[in-house]
């Protein structure tokens, strides 16, 4: 177990405030960023990492779109095509998704 900084999990200040209010739960990342049991702190407030599992984009849900602050699938697929220049959704891409918990 390791303690993380949050930017290695949540990219952006908007993302960190979403944890604080509970409104992201995990997160999927093109790679492992941390493992089950590490720490992080968003303001004084201590999360822990509760799962990390290898999926494809395809596998991804309208819950686990909801989980990452979206509102669906369709909106969480527009957010990575703004995010990422020259995103292309495969369903068989390879991706990690990070869990988390306040503790």
């Amino acid at each position: 177990m390791s303690e993380l900084d949050p930017g290695t999990l949540l990219p952006n200040d908007r993302m960190r405030q979403q944890a604080l209010d509970g409104e992201v739960t995990q997160i999927h990342r093109g790679q492992r960023y941390a493992e089950s049991g590490d720490t992080f702190e968003i303001d004084g407030t201590t999360f822990e990492v509760v799962a990390v599992d290898e999926r494809t984009l395809g596998d991804m849900t309208d819950a686990d779109a909801r989980a990452e602050g979206a509102r669906d699938l369709e909106h969480y697929r527009q957010i990575l095509e703004r995010a990422h220049e020259n995103f292309e959704w495969d369903d068989e891409s390879e991706i990690v998704r990070h869990r988390f918990e306040r503790v």
